[in-house]
């Protein structure tokens, strides 16, 4: 699979970047068709089951790893703009799917199928410059699970360094959490809180206009502390930042 050939990619979005951050999708889909892929979504999907899965609920979990493998279980490759959605499909669905020996086999066969966007673009495609033009001064935030569930190492970084016009610079303390954790945000804030302002320190020593992660949930919380603080400071997900060129799209 490894190489630059062209192929067909299924779409997986993830129920959060359809609800909230659907310029996400767009986004993953022009980089890909850029590079001459052609690009399915089915609609039939929905939530990967992590939120269940990590607040306690295996059972509503599981129902959603059998919708998960029945939507996809038939297409060559699945691309998925969400770090912390790939990491659960990767470490939660082989657990989850345990006590049912065909389930796991399917689980089984489809995870080596599954990929994160920039890690796909990166180790699959073998490319970094993806023709992106982006003239801003940006910053990474690596997510949780980008670091210790998916092990990405430095394929974002690589992207945005091949993107004409950025200017990157590295984010102190990248290794740290940004607080947010989908429901430990509301049942730790306080917590949650001290990590974000730690992250925003962070963010704002970089002197970036714009904070960049392949995660829209740690983006959304990121953001949503420097709005309040009118630090004028953006979020994008990075499959936004390479689908911008110089013609504007």
């Amino acid at each position: 699979m490894r190489g630059s050939h062209l192929m067909r990619i299924s779409l997986f979005i993830t129920c959060f970047n359809d609800t909230l951050f659907p310029q996400t999708g767009r986004a993953a889909v022009q980089v890909l068709e850029r590079l001459g892929h052609e690009i399915e979504f089915r609609p039939a999907q929905s939530c990967c089951g992590q939120m269940h899965h990590n607040s306690g609920y295996p059972a509503e979990a599981l129902t959603l790893v059998r919708r998960f493998v029945e939507v996809f279980r038939d297409v060559p490759v699945v691309v998925v703009p969400s770090t912390s959605c790939t990491a659960t499909i990767r470490t939660a669905y082989p657990r989850l799917a345990a006590n049912d020996a065909e389930l796991l086999r399917e689980v089984e066969l489809i995870i080596p199928r599954v990929f994160e966007f920039s890690e796909f673009l990166t180790d699959t495609l073998v490319i970094e410059d993806v023709g992106a033009y982006y003239p801003h001064r940006v910053t990474y935030h690596a997510s949780c699970n980008s670091l210790r569930g998916l092990k990405l190492g430095h394929a974002p970084k690589k992207l945005l360094n091949a993107v004409k016009g950025l200017d990157f610079v590295d984010l102190p303390a990248i290794d740290q959490c940004c607080g947010f954790g989908g429901t430990f945000a509301i049942k730790n804030s306080e917590v949650s809180t001290a990590m974000l302002s730690d992250k925003m320190r962070a963010v704002l020593a970089t002197g970036a206009e714009v904070v960049t992660a392949g995660d829209n949930s740690c983006l959304m919380h990121i953001a949503g502390g420097l709005s309040r603080l009118q630090t004028g400071v953006r979020a994008m997900h990075i499959a936004e930042i390479l689908a911008c060129t110089e013609a504007g799209g």
